[in-house]
């Protein structure tokens, strides 16, 4: 069944896109909600009448998801939870908390279902998290569990420096080896 989208539907389209739909989902889902309307003759004339406000629309919703992309792309976020040993999370951090944690933080306004979490976080650290914040636009937040700013940069930087001094014995044993060969 050919319907209309009067709105944004994921994984369908957006809105004015005519799309090809099982007929329950239509009668039963789209309909009721007001999401979409048939493809009828009468429809398709009032829609090639709207397509212009739409691509208006459009042009606003893209410069508004790009615009809060800028102002969200690579922010930190802290999330304090209750850390036990090891890093291991008494409990976990969910995408609402997330939301709830830029909301707060960055003063933007979120809808937890656009947090890309994918699982809950359940160890302590810095874990980066997209948001998908309108149709392909996406941006990255890290959100730092159970640490601090100060702590994300010194785990960063003992990491670095555990890094340099394992390279740092791995060419001393090379020299080793080759002085002992020759």
């Amino acid at each position: 069944m050919k319907v209309i989208l009067l709105g944004e539907i994921k994984g369908k389209g957006g809105e004015g896109d005519i799309v090809d739909v099982a007929q329950g989902y239509a009668e039963n889902y789209l309909f009721p909600k007001k999401l979409a309307v048939a493809a009828t003759k009468g429809e398709l004339k009032q829609l090639e009448q709207r397509r212009n406000n739409i691509a208006k629309r459009e042009e606003k919703r893209l410069a508004d998801a790009n615009a809060l992309k800028a102002s969200l792309d690579g922010k930190q976020v802290t999330v304090d939870v209750k850390v036990g040993d090891e890093g291991i999370l008494f409990g976990s951090v969910t995408a609402a908390m997330v939301a709830d944690a830029i909301k707060a933080q960055l003063d933007l306004d979120i809808d937890r279902k656009r947090v890309e979490l994918g699982k809950p976080i359940k160890v302590a650290g810095a874990h980066t998290v997209p948001v998908s914040l309108y149709r392909d636009i996406r941006a990255e937040v890290v959100v730092l569990v159970g640490v601090t700013a100060a702590d994300a940069a010194a785990e960063e930087t003992a990491e670095v420096a555990e890094e340099a001094a394992v390279e740092e014995v791995a060419e001393e044993t090379a020299e080793t080896v080759e002085e002992s060969a020759e």
